[in-house]
């Protein structure tokens, strides 16, 4: 399969982070997390976010964002998130299912919450008939490739602790935000107030796996057990570990989100220049969405693999990776540009 912009999944493994795999698969190591790499990568968390801050390392997006929220809330009560959000839309249900607890969506253009959007779910308190509201979830960046400032956590925080409830990050992509944001990870989380992150980097560069962490230490509550009826305990979990501390201590984080966000800038720069594509949000990530005719974009998906993000309005979403390159962009638009004049 060529490069496409169908997902920064799609692309493989950073050439660092498998010689560290290589390097841990020596010899045996303690399972379960019992072994020196991942004691190694929780003092590197904290080193990262903050003395306080537990990971757990779990298998995938949806274990950590499941993790975090079993952390903070209980089956009776509920998360608030925008209409976009991943735990939303892309979870098949699992924070309900596993949880049981209620998402009240708030619908909103830019995919971003604000404190009197947030206010507007915010009712029933102490009334049995009703989810009792425990927790505020964003996605930095969000959905829709946009960011939330610095201040903006800060005040969705301060909300979230004036009702005694908890703000949790999806950060799947928190390093492309870091990069654009011009900020370190504490910074953009445990500074601001931020309870409980998922933190990713499959999407960066890294094999597999991606870690709950914990920045209030009130919300540390028999997580072992949790995450193991969760069945998001890993056996070797070494090597998990390994990519991870590779990812962190390298500044490989860094680098890939760095260029992942300069090849969407590329991108953007060149679909500018064509006359008949729309973009549709401000591109401060890796990822643009564009607006074009439908059969222009359902033609284009025969030769590059892409998602279509609001079929009705005709939107989609195109995603650039830790190694997309200048070429696959060029390429890319020129066969656009073959498609549109044949519109």
């Amino acid at each position: 399969m060529k490069r496409g912009f169908g997902s920064d999944n799609h692309s493989g493994i950073s050439p660092e982070v498998l010689e560290a795999i290589a390097r841990a698969n020596t010899d045996h190591a303690l399972a379960y997390g019992d072994d020196e790499y991942t004691k190694r990568l929780e003092s590197l968390f904290k080193e990262t976010f903050g003395p306080e801050a537990r990971v757990y390392l779990v298998f995938n997006g949806t274990g950590a964002n499941v993790l975090c929220i079993d952390a903070m809330c209980r089956s009776h009560e509920a998360v608030v998130c925008a209409e976009t959000a991943h735990i939303n839309v892309d979870e098949c249900g699992a924070p309900q299912r596993v949880v049981g607890c209620r998402l009240l969506t708030v619908d909103i253009p830019d995919g971003k919450l604000t404190p009197q959007l947030v206010k507007t779910r915010l009712h029933g308190f102490g009334f049995e008939h009703h989810s009792q509201p425990k927790a505020i979830s964003i996605s930095q960046p969000t959905e829709l490739g946009t960011l939330y400032t610095l201040e903006e956590i800060k005040a969705l925080a301060d909300l979230a602790h004036s009702y005694d409830m908890y703000l949790h990050i999806d950060g799947a992509r928190l390093a492309n935000a870091a990069v654009a944001l011009g900020c370190s990870f504490r910074e953009m989380t445990t500074d601001l107030g931020v309870d409980a992150l998922s933190f990713g980097g499959t999407k960066n560069g890294l094999l597999m796996g991606e870690s709950c962490v914990l920045l209030n230490p009130a919300l540390d509550n028999d997580m072992l057990y949790r995450r193991k009826q969760m069945t998001q305990l890993g056996s070797k979990m070494r090597f998990m570990a390994a990519q991870m501390e590779c990812y962190l201590e390298t500044g490989i984080w860094r680098r890939n989100a760095e260029h992942s966000n300069r090849m969407a800038q590329l991108l953007r720069a060149e679909v500018e220049k064509v006359e008949g594509v729309k973009i549709m949000y401000p591109v401060q990530v890796n990822s643009v969405f564009v607006q074009l005719p439908r059969k222009v974009w359902k033609r284009l998906q025969g030769c590059y693999f892409f998602y279509d993000w609001d079929e009705a309005a005709d939107v989609v979403r195109w995603m650039c990776s830790f190694d997309t390159t200048e070429d696959d962009i060029r390429s890319f638009v020129n066969v656009l540009k073959e498609e549109l004049c044949r519109k």
